[in-house]
Order: structure tokens, then C-alpha cells, then sequence
């Protein structure tokens, strides 16, 4: 299942790679990211998200890269899908223990 995003990949990482390039040009890089932002037509707080998300890429901030995180979600989607499989054939097995008990029913 695909997600549809707001804004094209190409704008994303061109953004970002502004922001990265031109830091220094301005007093801060929430400085950067406004401006940049404003030019680029969306939220300042959008293009924030896109920035740190390439510093943790980058190994330049603490975090789970992209990789990893989609690893994780995966993970936990197959945990999941394993806990309801066993939950069914306990279900399952407790119905046929008592199908094959010959003891009668109190």
C-alpha cells in the first residue's frame, strides 16, 4: 500500500538540500527553513519535519533512519499478524480438546 503525498519526491529533496546548502547564509536554520519554505509554497513546519528527517538519514542526529523505522513498522505488522494466528489456534485447539474429550458434559 502506497501513500500519496502532498508534494512530489523531487520537491522534497530539493528543498531540503536549500536549506542544508544555505544555512549558513542566514542567523538560524529556522531562519532558512521560513524563508525557504515561503519560496517553495508550503509550511514552514513541513520542510522542519523534511530537514530533520535528513539529519537523522545523514547520521547527523540521534534517531531511527528511514530504513529502520520502515523495518520496524514491518516487524511490528508481522508481530501482530503472528499474535492473532496464535490466538486462533488456541481457539482452535481448546474447541477440538473438547470435541475428543469422551468424558460427558456435567
Amino acid at each position: 500500500m502506497t501513500r500519496r503525498t502532498r508534494y512530489p519526491e523531487e520537491v522534497r529533496e530539493r528543498s531540503v538540500r536549500l536549506v542544508l546548502e544555505h544555512v549558513g547564509e542566514y542567523s538560524s536554520q529556522w531562519a532558512a527553513i521560513e524563508s525557504i519554505a515561503a519560496k517553495c509554497r508550503m509550511t514552514p513546519e513541513t520542510l522542519r519535519k523534511w530537514v530533520r528527517r535528513a539529519e537523522v538519514d545523514a547520521g547527523q542526529r540521534p534517531g531511527l533512519t528511514t530504513d529502520e523505522r520502515k523495518r520496524l513498522l514491518e516487524l511490528e505488522r508481522e508481530n501482530r499478524e503472528l499474535r492473532r494466528a496464535n490466538e486462533i489456534l488456541k481457539s482452535a485447539a481448546a474447541f477440538f480438546a473438547r470435541e475428543l474429550d469422551p468424558r460427558p458434559p456435567r
